[in-house]
């Protein structure tokens, strides 16, 4: 429980930002919104009519009220929007990815050890609550050594011109994978296909590499018959599916299952899956009540910019990867 809510501004109440814009009303914490369209002047009044609306960023950085700035707007305008955030005074919070290029992304977090303000990146996923009893329970050594992991993000749409499916969908993949592993790869391959937008890739796959000889890889489409979101994990006394698009109550299965050997000859254990029990509250909101809580406590949030670059690391190589044809990329 928050002692004093922090008054929040919201820049870009669009396709996503609508969603923060809820959440953070519902918290209790936002004050304004910036959004240079009628559409999102409509919709920040429809679901906030009494915060303030400005279409100018200024006016915010120059409100002593603001604590907070939570920044939905598109992924080119991140870095100068956070940096002018930061500098003046704010702490901020934005969509994945939080930058386009690497330069940018340091560039954002020497700003915010400069100015010590809060820089949180919005890695949804790591902020459900089914990913986080996975990576409890992981991390308890339940699941012994993590062989492999896979991760499917597919739909039909929503497409993209102005960025591919890798940097639409996987950082949400990427972040999870490198959260539950606890390091990065040591090498990635990748591979994609343009069908739709010349040289703007609708379908990826990613094939990761780490140094304790596991793998994991990240297939990501809008090119998709059917709605896909799953993450398997591989361990060598359990396996895990999680599977966001399935009903509360059966989103994570634990599978006791492994192979042991009798001589040179592989015997399988099989046993019934088991649903894991995880709170039913919205990822998004606990994500939001998070950064709240980051402002508060000036503890560094859980995807904080150091989290957000080892993503941005991963996802560059993967685009290096497709550029050359699937030729691996060293990180």
């Amino acid at each position: 429980m928050l002692n004093n809510i922090p008054k929040i501004a919201l820049i870009g109440c669009g396709y996503w930002g609508k969603n923060l814009c809820r959440n953070f009303h519902d918290l209790g914490a936002l004050s304004a919104v910036v959004d240079a369209t009628e559409s999102g002047k409509a919709t920040a009044k429809a679901i906030a009519p009494d915060a303030c609306f400005s279409r100018d960023f200024e006016d915010i950085l120059d409100d002593k009220n603001i604590e907070g700035i939570a920044i939905a707007t598109p992924a080119e305008t991140h870095a100068n929007l956070c940096i002018r955030a930061m500098r003046a005074g704010k702490d901020v919070f934005v969509e994945k990815p939080m930058a386009l290029t690497l330069h940018e992304a340091e560039a954002m977090q020497k700003v915010s050890e400069e100015t010590d303000r809060i820089l949180m990146i919005g890695h949804l996923l790591e902020y459900h609550p089914a990913v986080l009893k996975l990576r409890e329970r992981i991390a308890s050594g339940e699941f012994g050594k993590i062989n492999y992991i896979y991760s499917n993000r597919l739909n039909f749409g929503k497409v993209r011109t102005e960025e591919s499916a890798l940097w639409s969908f996987a950082p949400h993949d990427v972040a999870v994978i490198l959260r539950l592993k606890g390091e990065s790869p040591f090498e990635v391959s990748a591979c994609g296909g343009s069908y739709l937008t010349n040289g703007i890739a609708d379908i990826t796959m990613s094939n990761l590499r780490f140094l304790d000889n596991s793998r994991a890889h990240i297939f990501v489409s809008w090119l998709h018959p059917f709605k896909e979101q799953r993450l398997v994990v591989v361990g060598d006394q359990k396996m895990a599916i999680f599977n966001d698009v399935a009903p509360f109550g059966e989103k994570l299965m634990v599978y006791p299952q492994k192979v042991k050997f009798d001589g040179t000859m592989p015997l399988l254990n099989r046993d019934d899956a088991e649903f894991i029990e995880h709170a039913d509250v919205e990822p998004l909101r606990e994500e939001c009540n998070h950064f709240l809580q980051s402002i508060e406590s000036r503890q560094e949030p859980l995807t904080d910019a150091r989290s957000g670059i080892k993503v941005l690391k991963v996802l560059h190589a993967c685009q290096k990867s497709i550029e050359r044809n699937g030729v691996p990329v060293s990180l």
